[in-house]
């Protein structure tokens, strides 16, 4: 499966930007429960390991809170890649709301 690599600059202790991420996979969960489902979250620390399923797709993967960056590894399904860019982009921009 192709991979995507996100990092996000902050400006958050490890510990808020860690907590600002788990209120936004509550928030995933209410406002997009019927597009994503099987949303699996384990924190160890300040990783994260992640697995959703959403449009068809298998979606998994890991995200790390660092003292001064967010990175997000994880894996897109072959049929996903022609969105992978729109799905940068959404990640991108919904990581800096949530960091800012």
């Amino acid at each position: 499966m192709p991979s995507l690599t996100i990092a996000v600059p902050h400006t958050l202790t490890a510990e808020e930007a860690k907590e600002r991420l788990q209120s936004l996979f509550s928030k995933i969960k209410e406002k997009y429960g019927d597009q994503v489902s099987n949303l699996e979250e384990s924190w160890d620390g300040n990783k994260l390991a992640y697995a959703f399923s959403t449009f068809g797709f298998n979606i998994k993967g890991d995200m790390n809170v660092e003292p001064n960056e967010v990175q997000i590894n994880g894996s897109i399904p072959f049929a996903a890649m022609m969105f992978k860019g729109k799905i940068e982009q959404s990640v991108r921009e919904q990581l800096e709301k949530t960091l800012a």
